[in-house]
């Protein structure tokens, strides 16, 4: 794909390849060197899928996930490379098989890290073929050889969700990373949330780092380093949302996730309901619900992560609401007690919309 967006009315070799690649993924009957409405419709029916967002247009995100999804488990050899990892569908497909045969790939991503690595090796040992970390011809055999006879669960979500349990209930100690966007409308607002979040949750002991300062705007990259670098149990995303009318209103909130390959973040699900169920109870923000997405920063942020779109600023009354600093700090009273339901234990936890700051004492974090 060419690195300037496709769009409906061009044509061209780029739109070619295109349309010969989503006729290989079953969503176009016949190729053409015309982006027309048939292929808009095709490359949104992608975006949904994928977990995208759904324009019609194939921005570079898209055009990089189009290329990932043409691969499949057996094409070509995977393998551990540097400086740029491999990534595909075949790759989301070796890590499911291998993570339902009990090897910890970590999270299924399509990214082929140390982590997938390692268990190729674990998985090659195991099976008595060469160990060499590659996943060639015969590893891929015995992969599905072995798939025929062991059923297995989900064990990368169930590690997730066990690892979140096992931390206890108190914030004490736990590390939050906060990222407050700079690619919106007025990036004061989200940074002022993310310090204001920032001073409760050092009250009680967390150590909080944020992604940028009051002036600076750090690339997705930047942001995913410094998320992953901190050894996070959870990061939380800040954006302001912005449309083409004034009619789009209200908050959102996404996590990792992939129908694609069947997978999503069992901690991000939780935790991004119980943001949208807080905000939403405290607030008269409208409901836009939760959302499975393939963003980078949900991705490949090895802690769970969510986004929260807080308004959107192209809405009069959201930037209304926004700009009052007593409903920033409702905000920000709505994501403290959404932390702290995310440690409770089920017998410890309360109705959404109950829980007060000073029902936290009660859970345990504070002495």
């Amino acid at each position: 794909m060419n690195s300037e967006p496709l769009r409906l009315g061009d044509s061209g070799d780029s739109v070619a390849l295109l349309s010969n690649t989503l006729q290989r993924l079953g969503l176009l009957i016949t190729a053409s060197s015309q982006f027309d409405a048939v292929i808009e419709s095709a490359v949104k029916a992608f975006q949904q899928n994928r977990g995208l967002n759904v324009s019609g247009v194939v921005d570079e995100h898209t055009a990089q996930i189009l290329e990932e999804a043409r691969w499949k488990l057996g094409d070509r050899t995977l393998l551990l490379t540097s400086p740029r990892l491999m990534r595909g569908d075949d790759v989301a497909g070796l890590q499911s098989r291998l993570s339902e045969l009990g090897f910890n790939c970590g999270r299924v991503d399509g990214i082929f890290g140390p982590l997938t690595e390692k268990a190729v090796q674990e998985f090659q040992k195991s099976a008595g073929i060469f160990i060499d970390g590659k996943c060639g011809p015969s590893t891929v055999m015995a992969v599905l050889r072995l798939m025929k006879v062991v059923s297995g669960g989900a064990p990368a979500q169930l590690r997730e969700q066990v690892a979140r349990e096992g931390k206890g209930p108190a914030l004490a100690g736990k590390v939050i990373v906060l990222d407050p966007s700079s690619q919106c409308a007025d990036p004061s607002l989200t940074f002022d949330i993310a310090q204001r979040l920032e001073g409760r949750l050092i009250a009680l002991g967390v150590t909080v780092f944020l992604t940028r300062s009051a002036s600076d705007a750090p690339s997705d990259q930047e942001r995913i380093d410094k998320a992953n670098n901190s050894s996070a149990d959870l990061l939380i995303s800040f954006a302001i949302d912005t449309y083409k009318n004034d009619r789009a209103h209200g908050v959102a909130t996404y996590y990792y996730g992939a129908d694609a390959h069947g997978v999503h973040s069992v901690v991000g699900e939780r935790f991004a309901t119980l943001v949208q169920r807080e905000i939403t109870a405290r607030t008269d923000l409208l409901n836009c619900r939760t959302h499975a997405k393939t963003w980078d920063l949900l991705r490949r942020t090895k802690a769970p992560t969510v986004k929260i779109d807080l308004g959107y600023a192209s809405n009069p009354g959201d930037m209304k609401r926004l700009t009052d600093p007593a409903f920033r700090e409702t905000i920000v009273e709505s994501l403290m007690i959404a932390i702290q339901r995310l440690y409770l234990s089920a017998e410890d936890d309360a109705k959404t919309g109950t829980l007060k700051i000073s029902d936290l004492r009660r859970a345990g974090i504070r002495k």
